[in-house]
């Protein structure tokens, strides 16, 4: 599964081309209700094809650049969402992401990629990972405050008998055959027998089993800044502990076994863990902008704001979700135009601040626009 990460915002923000397209819709997980997601599909595809003409494109090119967006659309592809689907497609660029965040119904055709209702997967501002863990079984979620998906995983152990099944077999622990899970497919699992970490060959192979799951976890969450919270049985979390890279581990975990769980049932429980976290970090950066208030160390309007970030000078922003203002920054003269409507090469300049923050290393706060401190269009602290 392709993740959308930093390394994916700086691929995609690289993309100059006057019909970038940007398509989020909304998405069903459960029920008849699924059934409108092809049909949501067609609507906004529809949308930017009408767009795209309004370029001044031609019909059969905008036929021809569309036309892998339409590959999308059988019955497969709809039975493996989540909460929301993202598509980025120009001439020379084609890409999809499968997200756990709800937003509304958005197409913009302008000159780059439209990012900003991905925020909130590229900060730790309400976005997580669960890594849950036993010797029979290892899942990765990622989730929200109101949402969770499980992570494919394909370069990482889903079981100590997958990690350990080329060891020596006199150092591999033993284990029977059972039956399978229920709805986990045919393959008859590997149970391990529970005698937990007592000694020092069990414990011995289950470091060496959690080595390998901490290698795929750090590639696949290569320069994620969002916290990862584990799920085990209260002996193998202080293993894994040991062995993990991933700069963000909550030390708090969830206790018990993760395998009669389900994806819901772990994002409620790792909720009530992170959000004092994610609470803590957001009011803090609120009251140091409060205290900056009158000494040049924040912005609030859009050319200081939009200026600042372009030239690396933010460090924390807080922009609006759902919202968008319409106009174009020239950083030739360092000029910001900003327009009712949006006009021919327009783009977001909420969008475009949000960017460059994060891009030259900021933090990006995407709140609903109440929460915008000082009720201004987006709040910024600078770094001088």
């Amino acid at each position: 599964m392709r993740l959308f990460s930093i390394d994916e915002l700086a691929i995609i923000s690289a993309v100059a081309n006057k019909n970038c397209v940007s398509i989020y819709i909304p998405t069903e997980k459960k029920g008849t209700e699924t059934l409108q997601n092809p049909i949501r599909f067609k609507n906004l595809v529809k949308e930017a094809e009408e767009k795209l003409i309004q370029t001044g494109l031609r019909n059969q090119d905008v036929k021809d650049l569309i036309a892998p967006v339409y590959e999308l659309d059988e019955y497969n592809f709809w039975q493996h969402q989540s909460d929301g689907l993202v598509i980025f497609i120009s001439p020379d660029f084609f890409a999809y992401y499968t997200v756990p965040i709800d937003f509304p119904e958005l197409v913009v055709v302008s000159d780059r990629f439209h990012f900003k209702p991905l925020i909130p997967l590229l900060t730790d501002d309400g976005s997580f990972y669960i890594l849950a863990l036993s010797q029979n079984l290892v899942r990765l979620l990622q989730a929200t405050r109101y949402s969770v998906q499980e992570i494919e995983l394909t370069d990482i152990p889903t079981s100590m008998e997958e990690a350990l099944q080329y060891d020596d077999p006199e150092k591999s622990l033993q284990f029977h055959t059972g039956t399978p899970s229920p709805g986990r497919g045919g393959d008859r699992a590997a149970i391990f027998h529970g005698q937990g970490a007592g000694n020092d060959d069990a414990k011995d192979n289950i470091l060496r089993y959690f080595r390998q799951v901490n290698d795929g976890v750090q590639t696949l969450l290569k320069n994620q800044t969002c916290p990862l919270i584990l799920a085990g049985v209260d002996y193998l979390l202080p293993i894994y502990k040991q062995v993990n890279s991933y700069p963000n581990l909550v030390e708090t975990g969830i206790t018990g076994n993760p395998d009669e769980l389900k994806p819901e049932e772990l994002q409620s429980q790792a909720w009530q863990i992170i959000e004092p976290y994610f609470a803590a970090q957001q009011h803090q950066t609120i009251a140091e902008y409060q205290a900056n208030l009158g000494t040049g160390k924040t912005a609030n309007n859009i050319p200081e704001v939009i200026s600042a970030a372009y030239f690396q000078r933010v460090e924390s922003l807080f922009v609006p979700l759902g919202k968008q203002i319409w106009g174009v920054f020239n950083p030739d003269n360092n000029s910001v135009q900003v327009h009712s409507q949006p006009q021919p090469g327009d783009e977001d300049l909420l969008d475009l601040a949000a960017l460059h923050t994060l891009i030259n290393g900021g933090k990006v706060y995407a709140v609903s626009p109440e929460k915008v401190p000082g009720h201004a269009p987006l709040a910024a602290i600078l770094r001088y």
